[in-house]
């Protein structure tokens, strides 16, 4: 579904991807693992075009991204969650998810006023959308209204995924999704991925969690000092002495052994 082919990012001296390519299969969960500052979530950046490659090619499902703007990107069906949510905490729930609905009549001005029945049957859909949405994300109907800043973290996560789905994007690229999570919402964010995959979805994922990484992804990409330095599936990265010399420590490698 999605290519790298060579693709380097620099900062002034330092480059943060350096020639990487891999490619995220089609319907699976493929995990972008590695240690901090390994240019992972650079890479996001660039599959979402909210930075430009320096060198290379991304390509979507055969047509070549590289150089088109984030809202083109989503457009074609690519869409990320970001590590620290962005929610808009005044906002209710559902009104956070509802703003992600593209296309709304309402964000153009002379509508409101030349077309006011049509962009209010259009809020009742898109509401109707995004309840939708939360409830596919497992998110608790009963606090739909409130706002999101009262809410746990964990709500907010599922939250920020189901503004994701309500974008209707094919490529669901999940930034840490489990930060800061405890072990049941962890869980239900696990079973939230596999339902998503099983109705014909795709994620990438960047995560630290290895033990989510190794239950969850179905293939893995393991990137250090910008550079793809391995791929597979996890329980074969996490048995590569190498990889634990860089990564994953004593600990993860006697678990794997």
């Amino acid at each position: 579904m999605l290519t790298l082919d060579r693709v380097s990012k620099s900062f002034g001296g330092l480059r943060a991807v350096n020639d990487c390519s891999f490619e995220v299969p089609e319907r699976a969960v493929t995990g972008l693992v590695g240690p901090n500052g390994a240019g992972k979530t650079t890479t996001f950046n660039l599959i979402t075009g909210t930075l430009g490659a320096d060198a290379g090619e991304i390509t979507f499902r055969g047509r070549r991204v590289s150089g088109m703007s984030p809202q083109a990107r989503v457009r074609l069906g690519i869409g990320r969650t970001f590590q620290d949510v962005r929610l808009f905490p005044q906002l209710s729930a559902i009104d956070n998810v509802a703003m992600a609905v593209p296309d709304q009549p309402g964000d153009r001005l002379v509508n409101v006023f030349a077309r006011p029945l049509k962009v209010r049957r259009r809020e009742r859909r898109d509401r109707d959308f995004a309840r939708a949405c939360l409830a596919e994300v497992g998110f608790d109907t009963a606090k739909l209204g409130v706002r999101a800043r009262e809410l746990s973290y964990g709500e907010q996560k599922l939250l920020s995924l189901a503004r994701l789905l309500a974008l209707q994007v094919d490529l669901l690229l999940l930034d840490e999704p489990a930060s800061g999570l405890d072990e049941g919402s962890v869980a239900q964010l696990k079973s939230v991925v596999r339902a998503l995959v099983a109705k014909g979805r795709t994620v990438l994922l960047v995560e630290h969690n290895m033990l989510l990484v190794r239950e969850l992804c179905d293939h893995a990409v393991f990137m250090n000092e910008g550079k793809v330095l391995a791929h597979g599936s996890p329980d074969d990265l996490m048995r590569d002495e190498r990889l634990q010399r860089v990564y994953l420590g004593a600990e993860v490698a006697e678990e794997a052994s």
